[in-house]
């Protein structure tokens, strides 16, 4: 858990001290005195909740009744009663972060039978002391217990009912996995001086053991709770370390005995059709499960031997994220119609630059299923197949059968496409390969990795196509990148900052005025980072005559950038300004993202 996730001394005395459990009228009498809620609104409650279940814990009841908050008549919710209860009783409330929790070290504090009885539950344990959840502030008998059996002081911080039902159950019964298939796992590590040894033995981790597969299911529903992309399952000379990568940012989520991340290592190469045998060389492979609302997610699974045993990378493809419309990626109404033009020519190349984890795949795929229709043939090569989408013809390539995107694109060819998606141009052939589709009629899609738009086509030279191949074929480049956007429930307004570095950015482009930066907080939404989810940056060069006079052998990347500027492209670092000026991100994030201008 980190310092941000752990909770304050109180600072204030407590407003209410009745010891004992809570009780439902008392709890209805303090809000009232509050002025939180109205008399009218405490008579309704006391008469609507004697119909409510009576084994419920009474936060549990009220918020099932929808009271009316007196000051803006809006429903108090579980979290604001919780909230509200913690003020009275003088602690430190704590929305439960799941990612931030020790979850052996919870285990080793606490039985589960203990803590389901008395409804706490541990959410840090450090060597002096242990900090506990409870949804009963004035109840304390258990202190003085854990105390002494755990040797250390306790503090006790308030969290709502549920949660703390939901993670008493989940944080045990995955402890509890772990430690079964601790038991049954192998613990033959594979450490750095063992990894020439990597594959010569027949002796397997049983990934069918029960355990494991409780430990794997629980991994995998856990990511998709916390919205992550990707997840990293890796070997280290102690013990095995899980990571989510959560907004771009990756985070530690748990620590695990060799032993058991090999076993699910095995067990998730196993359902994903990979040898389970073969250690020593990278393998790929996908699996296509569902995620808790029963939507299909499909992963791509990746393995490298590394020093201390096989690491193991899943990207998850989650098909809310995947096939976007314009304006969910982000385009602005003024790179949105020049796309649409763009994507609607009837031959041509149009490329997509950034680097690695800036979205390309995302705008491809959105773009190629609005084009998808019964009367045209999409056909794509890729390495890999990111997701598997129904209405496109898709080819993996496979180099190690000779067939590679030049051999793909070559075989595409005589496919009667209309519409092709080469994965990425990365040497001459490929580059080759998709001029002469353009040139015989076809639309191309492809991606590079380049800084900005105009150097693609510096890139494309590079390579080896000739400029006036380049005029012939090019209709556009869209570089684009990813920035974290800040939390809606959280964000402030920025005074400090001066807006003369942004205006020197948006005003040159006729953009004035009427905005107002702001900046990251931190809430429980967002685990106190200040930031939720991502948006997309975009940089569209539409390739007009008066482009292609400056795309030469001799050509100058300023004279190219210049030009597409007067033809209305506009930088990445205006779209991440303009982003700031709405609001929805910082300046330091665009910075760091974007090319200067």
């Amino acid at each position: 858990m980190s310092a941000a996730h752990k909770p304050e001394k109180p600072v204030q005395a407590p407003r209410r001290m009745v010891p004992g459990p809570l009780e439902l009228r008392k709890l209805v009498e303090w809000l009232h005195e509050d002025g939180v809620i109205s008399a009218e609104e405490a008579h309704r409650t006391v008469a609507r909740c004697a119909q409510a279940h009576s084994a419920q814990h009474p936060m549990d009841r009220l918020a099932s009744v929808s009271m009316r908050r007196a000051s803006d008549n809006k429903p108090l919710d579980i979290e604001t009663l919780t909230q509200w209860l913690a003020g009275i009783s003088g602690l430190q409330y704590l929305r439960i972060d799941p990612l931030k929790v020790d979850v052996s070290k919870v285990a080793d504090a606490m039985g589960a039978a203990y803590a389901e009885r008395h409804r706490i539950l541990p959410v840090l344990v450090s060597p002096h002391e242990i900090t506990v959840a409870t949804a009963q502030p004035f109840v304390t008998d258990w202190v003085e217990e854990v105390e002494r059996q755990s040797r250390r002081s306790v503090r006790r911080v308030v969290a709502s009912p549920q949660e703390i039902q939901r993670f008493t159950a989940e944080f045990y019964a995955l402890a509890k996995s772990v430690r079964a298939a601790n038991k049954s796992g192998s613990n033959n590590n594979a450490s750095f001086e063992q990894l020439v040894e990597l594959g010569k033995s027949n002796k397997q981790l049983d990934a069918n053991d029960q355990s494991v597969v409780q430990v794997v299911d629980w991994l995998w529903q856990y990511a998709f709770d916390q919205r992550a992309s990707d997840i990293h399952l890796e070997p280290r000379r102690e013990q095995g370390v899980i990571r989510f990568r959560i907004d771009g940012i990756l985070h530690p989520v748990y620590q695990m005995p060799m032993g058991v991340l090999n076993a699910m290592t095995a067990r998730i190469k196993l359902l994903g059709r990979m040898d389970l045998i073969e250690r020593r060389r990278p393998q790929d492979g996908r699996i296509k499960t569902r995620n808790p609302r029963g939507d299909e997610i499909e992963m791509r699974i990746s393995t490298l031997p590394t020093a201390f045993g096989e690491k193991m990378v899943m990207r998850i493809f989650d098909p809310d994220n995947a096939v976007k419309d314009l304006d969910a990626l982000g385009f602005s109404g003024h790179d949105a119609e020049r796309w649409e033009a763009l994507v609607k020519q009837p031959h041509g190349i149009i490329l997509v630059t950034g680097p690695t984890g800036s979205g390309k795949t995302t705008t491809l795929y959105s773009t190629l299923k609005r084009v998808a229709t019964e009367e045209v043939n999409v056909s794509t090569v890729e390495d890999p197949i990111e997701m598997i989408e129904p209405s496109f013809n898709q080819t993996q390539v496979q180099p190690q059968l000779d067939f590679g995107f030049p051999q793909g694109l070559r075989a595409l060819m005589r496919q009667d496409p209309d519409i092709i998606m080469v994965g990425e141009i990365r040497d001459q052939e490929t580059a080759d390969m998709a001029v002469q589709a353009a040139l015989t009629g076809h639309l191309v899609f492809s991606t590079l990795h380049t800084n900005d738009a105009p150097s693609a086509v510096t890139r494309l030279m590079e390579l080896g196509v000739p400029p006036y191949l380049i005029n012939a074929t090019l209709l556009g480049v869209l570089a684009q990148r990813l920035v974290r956007t800040l939390c809606p429930q959280c964000k402030v307004r920025d005074e400090v900052t001066p807006r003369e570095a942004l205006d020197q950015i948006v005003k040159p482009w006729q953009i004035n005025g009427g905005y107002q930066p702001y900046k990251p907080v931190g809430c429980v939404d967002c685990r106190m980072t200040g930031y939720l989810g991502r948006m997309g940056l975009y940089e569209l060069l539409v390739v007009s005559e008066k482009f292609k006079s400056t795309v030469t052998a001799d050509s100058s990347i300023d004279a190219m950038r210049r030009q597409a500027v007067a033809d209305g492209m506009r930088p990445l670092r205006l779209a991440g300004a303009r982003g700031v000026a709405k609001g929805l991100t910082v300046m330091d994030e665009v910075l760091i993202s974007t090319p200067p201008l």
